[in-house]
């Protein structure tokens, strides 16, 4: 199923700090669920279980990531 068909759906976010570039995208698209340190700008995950109707937006910050610190469970 593509990610745009599971948009309904809970999901499950974490984020590799190590692979993290501070881009911020994350925190743009979903600032519910991402913040960014203050000390090193790496992404922070807010909740790791947000609800659904935070699902679109985390997929979209989960696809912003340049890095691709983030990971997505559904």
């Amino acid at each position: 199923m593509s990610l745009a068909g599971q948009a309904s759906e809970a999901v499950k976010v974490s984020a590799a700090r190590d692979r993290c570039a501070g881009a911020g995208q994350c925190v743009l698209a979903a600032p519910a669920v991402f913040d960014q340190d203050e000390q090193e700008g790496l992404v922070l995950v807010l909740d790791e279980e947000p609800p659904a109707t935070q699902s679109d937006a985390v997929r979209e910050a989960v696809r912003a990531c340049p890095s691709g610190a983030l990971t997505l469970r559904g």
